[in-house]
């Protein structure tokens, strides 16, 4: 929150004329698999299931207000689970892509792995490049309403990401599940207000992850041959 707060108001102090947030999906509330997609506009009764969706939430409001008063452009986009080549790929903070990843390029083919819950929490994951263009797209526009969500429009289960990473290794892997933190079931949320820029996305999960396992193996690769026996 402290780090929203002062960057907010050092951008109206110093006079931007634009401001760009990044929000998060978070902000919606725990949805059920099949449910309506959401727009912008029905986060609101707000009841994200997390203190980081409430954070995001409040931090989209305060950027507004700060709008209005400054005269700044505001824009401000939700993301959905970006990954790509070049992200975090381990210790804890990266993306279940990422982390897929890198537990296929660690197993031996037939090996084992294991992922939190029974696979079937659903979520879209949206390429890097994605991301970027929509970005830009809608810091560049001048759309009138600047809330957007940005996210392939492609929906998964965590067990369908499993397979599709272990198609692009060509390795025959065995899931284990155990207890662990899931998430929301589903968040089901509409592109239409990014599609009015011209946004659409260009990456599917088979080829994002057909771009992004193999920079991942060479990172596991690298970090074995580095590591002491």
């Amino acid at each position: 929150m402290l780090i929203n707060v002062y960057m907010t108001h050092a951008a109206a102090a110093l006079k931007a004329p634009r401001y760009f947030f990044s929000s998060s999906v978070c902000v919606y509330r725990d949805m059920m698999p099949g449910e309506p997609e959401m727009n912008e506009d029905q986060a609101i009764p707000a009841n994200p299931d997390n203190e980081y969706g409430w954070e995001k939430f409040n931090s989209e409001r305060m950027a507004m207000a700060y709008g209005r008063k400054y005269g700044m452009k505001v824009r401000i986009a939700r993301f959905q689970n970006c990954y790509g080549p070049e992200g975090t790929w381990r210790g804890g903070r990266e993306k279940s892509p990422a982390a897929i990843c890198r537990k296929v390029a660690e197993a031996e083919d037939g090996g084992t792995i294991d992922i939190w819950g029974d696979g079937s929490a659903i979520r879209s994951y949206t390429y890097i490049d994605d991301m970027v263009d929509g970005i830009y797209r809608l810091t560049q526009s001048d759309i009138d309403k600047p809330v957007i969500n940005i996210g392939c429009p492609q929906y998964v289960t965590v067990k369908e990401l499993v397979d599709t990473v272990t198609a692009v290794a060509r390795k025959k892997i065995n899931i284990r599940t155990v207890p662990g933190p899931v998430g929301v079931h589903s968040r089901n949320f509409s592109n239409e207000r990014i599609y009015s820029t011209g946004w659409k996305s260009q990456f599917d999960l088979q080829k994002g992850i057909g771009l992004t396992y193999p920079w991942i193996l060479k990172q596991v690769k690298r970090n074995q041959a580095i590591e002491p026996h």
